[in-house]
Parts: structure tokens; C-alpha cells; sequence
């Protein structure tokens, strides 16, 4: 394994304080019970028995270890990998002793003799070592592959997050110049509502926005384009009572809504509707936003590529893992996607 330089809060290890973790564990510990008690060679009568004993065998051994690194894992944390990988090991090994004095002291083997002792000690020993160095070999792996994932995913959010479309830009500064004309208070207004959105896209691609500011950012986007679009763009917002200080990545529902102006309303000549639903259930935030379709005719000439529907999955995958996550699909012969996140702790 790789050493980090320093210390470092994202290890590795996964969380085996939770559920999903710890059931994992326990699948795997009895398949590897299963296999130690087939390699016996007792033949079917007497694998039942055999597997009886190692599943309790290998079972303590796993659950103890997983609840020692959760217990630990604050301080695990702090380490670099290596030191966190060679740390659970030893951990592990720990167990593994224990788990044979226990073994020893409540169930005796009848005779159990100095040498009886030692080759059960040596066989768990051995067993656990290899085991759990193949385990934290494919988890530290896994984290790797994840990690380049989501480096290649920034790479790419780093282009797109820049890139407010051009024909956007455009129109808003002709709708400026109109009515500087008309209304300059409004020019004003809608000059300040463009400048943030540029400030917000050209942000550091990791920086972290909240809920509120997202929703007042696809407000000023939506209001600058009902500038333009008139009675053609109608908005409608329902929203529960939804904890605005959330942490979320910046500029994540801006771009749905410019999706959905640019594909659902301009090319339609009566316009249409664009609807956000948002609730809060449970610790988690969901978002849908809908919007209606033109004709077949007029939306032929605009087929989606699906960049803004990635850009903010590959967000929301960056921040908060499968925890969040992305779904489209119609509803009411209407175009909707569906984010959700969780509610990080101190931010609600």
C-alpha cells in the first residue's frame, strides 16, 4: 500500500460501523467458514457439524474485528494508509489470539495438550493473516479505483462547470440591453442576477454551496430567462419547509434548469411550465424538477446529450457517495428529474 504523506480523514477503511458493512462481513466470514469446513474432507456427514463450529469460529473472529476498527475508527482515520492498513491487521491478529485463549478456556478439547494448542493457535493465526491481508489489500484497491473515478469525474466537471452555454450568455445580454432601454432598474437587477451566476460557475469545482444559495442561484437564472421568454416560461416552486443551511455542491440545480428551459420551453412556441417539488423525510433532501416538452417537431433538433444530468450526479457522487443519487423518467407526459442528498450533520 501506498503511504500518504501526512495525516489524512479519508481512509480507506470503510465504515463498519454500519449496516451494509457489517452484513458483508458476515457473508464473507461464512463463506470462508463454508470452504475451511469442505477442505476437512469429513465428506457430507460430517460437514454439517464441522461447519457449525467454524461458522461460530470464523463469525467471532470477523464481528469483533469489525467492532474493534469501528470503535477505533476515528483514530484510524488519522493515519496515512499504510499505517491504517498495517494498524486493522495487527487488529485483526489481536482477535485472532483472543479468539483461541476463549476458545481454549470454554470449550477444552478432550485431550488438549501444549501441541493441540499451539497448531489451533498457528492454524488461526495463519488463516486470519492471510485473510485479512487479501481483505484490506482489496478494499485499499477498491478505494484507489474510486478515487480515480472520481478524479476523472472532476477533471471533466472542471470543463463543465465553466460552461454556462453560450447562447445563454448571448440572449441575456441582449435582454440587458432592451431594457436598459425600458427599465433600468430591472437592467440593473438582471445584471447583478447574471454576475453571480458567473461567479458561482467559475467557483473552485470542490467548493461547497448550500441548498438556499442553490435555490436563489436557479432563481436569478430562471428570472433572467422569464425576462426574455415572457409569458412563454411560467415557474411554479413547491416547496416544503426545507433546511436552506445544507451543504451541497455549488452550482448543482442551476444547470438542470437551464436544461430544461433549453430542451422542455424555448423551442416550443407557447412555452410552458418548469415545477420544482422539494422535500425533506428522514434525514434526506429530494428535489424534482419538471418540466413540459414541446412538440415532437420542435424538440427533434435538440436531443440531449445528458451533460447536465451527469455534471450534477457526478457532483453529488463526489460529496456524498450512494447516499445521493439521480433518476429521470416522465410523469404526466412531462419530463422530470429526481436528485436526492442526505442532510449532513451541523448543516440543518
Amino acid at each position: 500500500m501506498g503511504m500518504n504523506p501526512g495525516k489524512t480523514s479519508n481512509s480507506f477503511l470503510p465504515d463498519f460501523c454500519g449496516m451494509r458493512p457489517v452484513i458483508a462481513v458476515v457473508v464473507s466470514a461464512e463463506l470462508l467458514a463454508m470452504v475451511l469446513a469442505l477442505a476437512t474432507g469429513g465428506g457430507l456427514a460430517g460437514f454439517w457439524s464441522e461447519l457449525t463450529v467454524r461458522t461460530l469460529y470464523v463469525q467471532w473472529i470477523a464481528l469483533s474485528s469489525v467492532a474493534l476498527v469501528c470503535l477505533l475508527r476515528r483514530w484510524l482515520g488519522r493515519m496515512s494508509h499504510a499505517l491504517a492498513g498495517m494498524a486493522a491487521w495487527l487488529l485483526i491478529m489481536l482477535v485472532a489470539l483472543l479468539v483461541v485463549e476463549a476458545a481454549v478456556w470454554l470449550v477444552p478439547r478432550d485431550p488438549f495438550d501444549a501441541h493441540a494448542h499451539t497448531e489451533l493457535l498457528l492454524e488461526t493465526l495463519g488463516i486470519s493473516g492471510i485473510t485479512g491481508a487479501l481483505v484490506l489489500r482489496y478494499l485499499y484497491e477498491n478505494y484507489q479505483q474510486k478515487q480515480r473515478e472520481l478524479a476523472e469525474g472532476r477533471a471533466r466537471l472542471r470543463a463543465l462547470q465553466a460552461r454556462i452555454r453560450p447562447h445563454f450568455l448571448f440572449n441575456s445580454i441582449s435582454t440587458i440591453i432592451t431594457l436598459i432601454r425600458v427599465d433600468p432598474d430591472q437592467a440593473e437587477n438582471t445584471l447583478h442576477d447574471l454576475s453571480d451566476l458567473f461567479r458561482a460557475s467559475l467557483s473552485d469545482e470542490s467548493s461547497s454551496s448550500t441548498l438556499a444559495d442553490e435555490l436563489q442561484l436557479m432563481r436569478q437564472y430562471l428570472e433572467i430567462e422569464q425576462q426574455r421568454l415572457g409569458d412563454r416560461l411560467q415557474v411554479h416552486w413547491d416547496l416544503d419547509e426545507l433546511p436552506g443551511t445544507a451543504a451541497m455542491p455549488v452550482l448543482t440545480l442551476q444547470p438542470l434548469a437551464e436544461n430544461a428551459v433549453y430542451h422542455g420551453i424555448e423551442p416550443s412556441v407557447d412555452g410552458g411550465e418548469i415545477t420544482l417539488h422539494g422535500r425533506f423525510r428522514k434525514g434526506v433532501i429530494s428535489l424534482a424538477l419538471t418540466n413540459t416538452l414541446p412538440p415532437d417537431g420542435a424538440v427533434s433538433c435538440r436531443k440531449g446529450n445528458n451533460m447536465a444530468r451527469e455534471n450534477v450526479r457526478q457532483r453529488l457522487l463526489a460529496s456524498f457517495g450512494d447516499a445521493a443519487g439521480t433518476s429521470t423518467g416522465m410523469v404526466d407526459d412531462k419530463y422530470q428529474i429526481r436528485i436526492w442528498f442526505p442532510v449532513r450533520r451541523g448543516s440543518s
